[in-house]
């Protein structure tokens, strides 16, 4: 009985030793399908001077108690929260081209051209 038990635990021992050994030696689908999904393309950036006029619009329509700085800080990002939640747009807190649109704030050609790229790839 002894040696049965001690058969049974030593093939118990090398199964689990082989797949400790696949687990690392073969690539984690997971992780791979996960830094695939984390290589985006370019990021739409607002530049200084739309970031002040973005500042004086929430400022005239009371969403922005700040100066106009041209930097996207905490109460900047408040009051495009609010920006954006009145004027039906999806609610993120940031300076993207959707917002700038809507605030009629011109957009570089950079920035044109990313708006292009974005709607023929359906994002």
């Amino acid at each position: 009985m002894k040696r049965v038990l001690t058969a049974a635990l030593a093939a118990t021992l090398s199964l689990s030793a082989v797949a400790v050994a696949a687990q690392t030696t073969a690539p984690n689908a997971t992780t791979a399908n996960t830094n695939a999904a984390k290589k985006r393309g370019p990021v739409f950036r607002a530049t200084k001077d739309q970031i002040k006029q973005a500042q004086g619009i929430l400022k005239q329509r009371n969403f922005y108690a700040g100066d106009s700085t041209g930097k996207l800080d905490t109460a900047t990002r408040d009051g495009l929260r609010k920006y954006q939640e009145a004027e039906g747009l999806k609610v993120t807190g940031t300076l993207n081209a959707a917002t700038l649109q809507k605030m009629s704030v011109a957009l570089t050609d950079k920035q044109k051209t990313w708006v292009a790229a974005q709607s023929q790839t359906g994002q």
